[in-house]
């Protein structure tokens, strides 16, 4: 199997709400993509998968290395880091960015709760935001206003997740709803673990979900319109998240079952409109000018 085919396969495999982002894509970039998505999802294994701590470390310090064999021209040793190199070279993907993905996998192995959302935060920075900093690049953007979209996209996306697999993570020995939050409204990690739903739950959840409503607000006013074709596979996941948070919000948070999921139907009609969105929102902002932000119609 070529690389390519390795890539593209680990990100099939895994059923991504990305893949469909990623169909949007000419060739190059969507393998580029690819190879970015083939890293997160293996170090992401490494550090969820795994049992043994010091052979969890081993292999994320082998990712270590093989991120600073793909800047300094010398040739990595995972097959899937031989891509994400020539996606380096192709795209000047920022070296910080990836090795923050592996600083937020190492945290999975040194702390299994947090206290606060402000501590919560940088964990929600580096195995999201940081992958949309990758991802933007590959996109292509000239407006600087996309990095903040990015970040503020990617935590979005992470919060999201937090809620979806709640019980599951914590099942894993992982609660990332913040300690302080699971008090306030008389929720435990053990309620969690048992998958206890009652209005307590109920309305911890909402509280999750609407501090992750608020950086998708946050990250859709920083769009920037004039890199809206572009960044049309960004906002495909970003739509295509939005909308899993809005069904489970419409089960009032039943997450303790089957995982939620939208159907490969619906998030094709996600794509198809985000991608009209882009065309529309290129038009508009050419009458508007450059520099003018993006009215609402266009988000």
């Amino acid at each position: 199997m070529s690389l390519v085919g390795l890539s593209s396969r680990v990100t099939r495999k895994s059923r991504s709400n990305f893949y469909y982002a990623f169909l949007a894509l000419p060739r190059a970039r969507r393998e580029a993509l690819y190879a970015v998505y083939a890293f997160c999802r293996t170090v992401d294994d490494i550090a969820d998968l795994g049992t043994d701590a010091a052979a969890q470390r081993a292999g994320l310090a082998r990712w270590r290395r093989d991120i600073a064999r793909c800047y300094d021209g010398t040739p990595p040793e995972h097959p899937i880091a031989v891509q994400l190199a020539e996606a380096v070279r192709r795209f000047a993907l920022p070296r910080e960015a990836l090795e923050a993905i592996v600083e937020g996998c190492e945290m999975d192995l040194q702390r299994t709760t947090y206290e606060t959302f402000e501590e919560l935060a940088p964990y929600c920075y580096r195995v999201a935001s940081a992958v949309g900093l990758c991802c933007i690049e590959i996109f292509g953007y000239t407006d600087p206003r996309a990095r903040d979209y990015a970040v503020r996209l990617g935590t979005a996306l992470q919060l999201t997740n937090i809620i979806r697999d709640v019980g599951a993570d914590a099942r894993n020995g992982r609660v990332y709803v913040p300690q302080q939050e699971l008090e306030a409204f008389g929720v435990t990690g053990g309620d969690l673990k048992s998958g206890r739903y009652d209005d307590a739950f109920v309305r911890l959840m909402a509280f999750q979900a609407a501090r992750a409503r608020e950086h998708y607000a946050q990250a859709w006013a920083a769009f920037p319109a004039r890199d809206a074709r572009s960044l049309v596979p960004a906002e495909i996941m970003g739509r295509i998240y939005f909308a899993l948070l809005q069904e489970i919000e419409a089960r009032r948070f039943h997450v303790f079952g089957e995982r939620v999921a939208l159907s490969a139907a619906r998030k094709a009609r996600i794509a198809l409109r985000c991608w009209m969105n882009g065309m529309l929102a290129v038009r508009a902002a050419g009458r508007r000018g450059a520099g003018d932000p993006p009215s609402e119609a266009t988000l």
